[in-house]
């Protein structure tokens, strides 16, 4: 095995440490020695990697948001063509994604976002990059937004341990938000339709002749 691939794999290995210790006992007791209780990985290996908690944290960051990049563009890359709404039913997908991830990745943003809430702004900025393409997409954005939020409720609740569903009711619901079909087209983008001529309805009544000269 090559330095660099060693590198990556000690790296990976650290990560997956840290996110065991936050799953098992919370963002507020991740530190440097617990990371290397956990993974064992010598104090000079670790530190070699990452000098600190805080670049820990940017590093989980950072592997969370290139997963779902990557998740994203093969979902794109397989279903857009035939999809009337693509950017809306690729975000759906990312987010019934992230509720099989497990929670310990979401205590990690909510520890890092405690800390220091300015670690999030890319995320809130690519949250909302995304919504534009969705309006784009849509003449009707509620229902769009809708779909969004209610899959947005979905994954939350679920890495919170607070869905009231099962895990078979919870996919039927997110079968619901990404059939466009399943809402009438409400949230498609449409034409304008052609303006037919407006006639006069007819009375039944004859006109009057024109009184002659």
């Amino acid at each position: 095995m090559d330095n660099a691939s060693r590198s990556e794999r000690t790296r990976n290995a650290i990560l997956d440490a840290a996110l065991t210790v936050i799953a098992r006992e919370g963002a507020g007791r991740l530190t440097l020695d617990a990371i290397v209780r956990e993974s064992g990985i010598s104090k000079g290996g670790l530190m070699h990697q990452f000098r600190s908690k805080e670049l820990v944290l940017q590093a989980l960051l950072q592997r969370h948001s290139d997963h779902f990049a990557q998740f994203k563009s093969d979902f794109l890359a397989a279903n857009e063509a035939a999809l009337p709404q693509p950017e809306l039913a690729a975000q759906i997908a990312v987010l019934r994604e992230g509720t099989t991830t497990g929670s310990s990745l979401f205590y990690a943003l909510i520890g890092a976002a405690a800390e220091e809430p300015s670690r999030l702004e890319s995320m809130r900025a690519g949250i909302m990059q995304a919504l534009k393409k969705v309006d784009a997409e849509t003449d009707n954005k509620d229902c769009a937004h809708l779909r969004l939020v209610a899959a947005w409720g979905l994954n939350l609740t679920t890495l919170l341990g607070l869905s009231p569903f099962s895990p078979e009711e919870r996919e039927t619901l997110f079968d619901r938000l990404q059939d466009a079909q399943f809402w009438d087209g409400a949230g498609a983008k449409k034409t304008k339709p052609v303006k037919a001529e407006k006639t006069k309805p007819d009375t039944g009544k004859k006109p009057k002749p024109r009184a002659g000269r």
